[in-house]
């Protein structure tokens, strides 16, 4: 039977008792330990714990280390907590980083788009759709303008009053049709509520179409380069269902932003609800100011 290994008991070694006490296990850290944890015997003779001086010594761990900061032990975690200090610095961190929103352009509804929701419904906003909806009639009016106006010149020099008539009635025919294509651009209606999105089109022919955000389950936008640079997109909503009275909405203005609303809509509703509701309260609170 071999000896253990080590130097052997020496009873007049004088760092025996050192060694012996250095090679104590330290106890745990319990909270009901009290402020007087990290002084008791075996602790406070010793090598101190921490790489910062004073951590661990004097009441509720409140001292300042060589970093600096003063940390606070929290008295029910048993962990120190982050200082002050810091927490203004992270405030101002993210307050700098705060994605922008799309908020409602009203408070309320038009009167176009009141008559379509329902009392329980929570309106978010709408939106008509970008300008570059309008490029092919207002393109089609400016090249009419040109080419009838200098047509009817032609013809009234040659003496021909019957051609000349049909021209300008030809222009004025063309003129209608842009009207008509404008008055339907500004009656089109993106809506979106806290229960579903819908657009509404038609002057004469309404048309009413709308989607459940709980049946929403893949919505995407795609943006080609003109749009990337005139800020519009097509929006792609897909559903369960086979058929889909709303799938793709062409030619949205602002559409990262309003993706973003939407989706946050689907998932965060109590966010929207307090965030709104707290932007309500501080719109009050100028007023009365």
């Amino acid at each position: 039977m071999g000896s253990p290994s080590g130097p052997p008991f020496d009873p007049d070694d004088p760092d025996r008792e050192r060694r012996e006490r250095d090679t104590e296990p330290i106890p745990p850290y319990r909270p009901d330990d009290g402020p007087g944890y990290g002084s008791g015997p075996g602790l406070s003779d010793g090598p101190s714990l921490s790489d910062d001086a004073g951590y661990g010594a004097g009441a509720g761990y409140a001292s300042e280390g060589r970093s600096g900061r003063a940390w606070v032990r929290d008295p029910e975690a048993g962990y120190p907590s982050i200082s002050e200090e810091e927490l203004a610095g992270l405030r101002a961190d993210a307050a700098g980083m705060t994605p922008r929103r799309v908020l409602p352009l009203e408070d309320e509804p038009s009167s176009l788009v009141a008559r379509y929701l329902f009392p329980t419904e929570r309106y978010r906003g709408e939106w008509k759709r970008h300008w570059i909806h309008l490029s092919t009639p207002l393109l089609v009016g400016i090249a009419a303008t040109f080419v009838l106006g200098y047509l009817s010149g032609f013809l009234a020099g040659q003496d021909v009053g019957a051609l000349t008539t049909i021209a300008v009635l030809l222009w004025f025919a063309v003129m209608g049709w842009v009207a008509w294509k404008v008055a339907d651009w500004w009656y089109d209606r993106f809506i979106l509520t806290n229960k579903r999105v819908m657009v509404v089109n038609g002057i004469i022919t309404r048309q009413v179409a709308m989607m459940p955000l709980v049946r929403v389950t893949d919505m995407k936008y795609e943006q080609t380069p003109a749009g990337r640079a005139l800020n519009y997109g097509t929006f792609v909503l897909e559903s369960a269902g086979q058929e889909q009275a709303l799938r793709e909405i062409k030619n949205l203005p602002n559409p990262n932003e309003l993706y973003l609303r939407v989706v946050e809509e689907m998932y965060e509703p109590q966010a929207v609800e307090a965030r709104l509701g707290k932007e309500a309260d501080e719109a009050k609170a100028d007023d009365g100011a």
